[in-house]
């Protein structure tokens, strides 16, 4: 009887409970290790036997399929590149649904389609589970050092346990409405993201042509107006800042690929709408070109070298 009880309170705390985490890139990979240093029992799945290999040398478990982790997890949080990943993951062969237990919660943190965390939900709950998304903003950094914030769509009922799940991986949790809203937050903030590191590298690029010293340009820029993120934290002019991406040929940071996807996935949503998105088109066009100028990997500020590539051939 004594033993029961014991068992019982331990089921409670969560002290006999798994928590899966699946999708180990540059992202998923600091989150899941900061679940890990929590003292979270964790099981881990991805193609990358390199990165699952990782995990299991910091004391994570593995398992051989989505599936497999569905099996033994009660918690199971995703981070996937893209829609037909996250489908894949959650709704194929050997995907979360063919081994989901009743009464899990599933916490997608990709940034994809909004219409497809509402596919994923209604198949959850027709399961009898809970699924929330919630995509992240802080980038490899924040992920590292567990400063994430994580914007949540998931039924008012559960945020509090979707909060509990997220908060060792994060600074802040915000719950932003039902199921997809979570999506809709990151795109438009990375709407306005991609809209004004555009405009700061075309200012800059501008500035260093009619000849003001980009430092210069930076301190009255910083102290008006024009400031903003990217002009402030991640300035895209090669020599303003030291320790971001422009410093440092732009590797590291959010790549150019990614902004790309965002873009287009914003892009998407807006004409599904019927509301007009022209500036984020053309932002959307402007990374494109980056893309396939060879760049698609470097961080998205590099849009300031593809501003400025004809005239620094001169």
């Amino acid at each position: 009887m004594a033993h029961r009880m014991l068992l019982r309170r331990m089921m409670s705390s969560g002290a006999a409970q798994k928590t899966g985490f699946i999708g180990l890139g540059n992202m998923g990979a600091r989150m899941a290790e900061n679940l890990v240093k929590a003292g979270h029992s964790v099981v881990v799945h991805d193609l990358n036997a390199t990165q699952v290999s990782k995990l299991e040398k910091l004391g994570a478990a593995s398992a051989a399929s989505p599936a497999a982790v569905a099996a033994q997890a009660t918690t199971i949080i995703t981070m996937l590149p893209s829609s037909q990943h996250a489908h894949a993951v959650y709704c194929k062969d050997m995907g979360v649904f063919e081994k989901v237990q009743k009464g899990a919660l599933l916490i997608d943190c990709s940034t994809i389609d909004p219409a497809m965390s509402k596919t994923i939900h209604a198949a959850a709950a027709a399961l009898g589970v809970t699924f929330a998304d919630a995509p992240v903003s802080g980038g490899t950094m924040g992920a590292e050092n567990a400063t994430l914030t994580f914007m949540v769509g998931s039924d008012p009922d559960s945020f509090e346990r979707v909060k509990g799940a997220l908060e060792p991986m994060g600074k802040k949790v915000v719950h932003c409405g039902g199921v997809s809203t979570g999506q809709i937050a990151k795109l438009c903030n990375n709407l306005i993201l991609g809209i004004t590191m555009a405009g700061v590298a075309e200012a800059f690029a501008m500035g260093k042509c009619l000849g003001i010293d980009p430092k210069k340009l930076a301190d009255v820029v910083n102290s008006s107006s024009g400031r903003s993120w990217s002009s402030e934290i991640n300035n895209p002019c090669p020599g303003v800042m030291q320790g971001v991406p422009s410093a440092r040929d732009y590797e590291g940071g959010f790549a150019c690929d990614l902004m790309v996807k965002d873009l287009g996935l914003a892009n998407a949503a807006a004409s599904g709408a019927r509301t007009a998105l022209p500036m984020g088109a053309l932002a959307h066009q402007l990374y494109t070109l980056m893309s396939t100028q060879g760049m698609g990997t470097k961080d998205f500020s590099g849009i300031y070298t593809t501003l400025r590539r004809n005239k620094d051939k001169e």
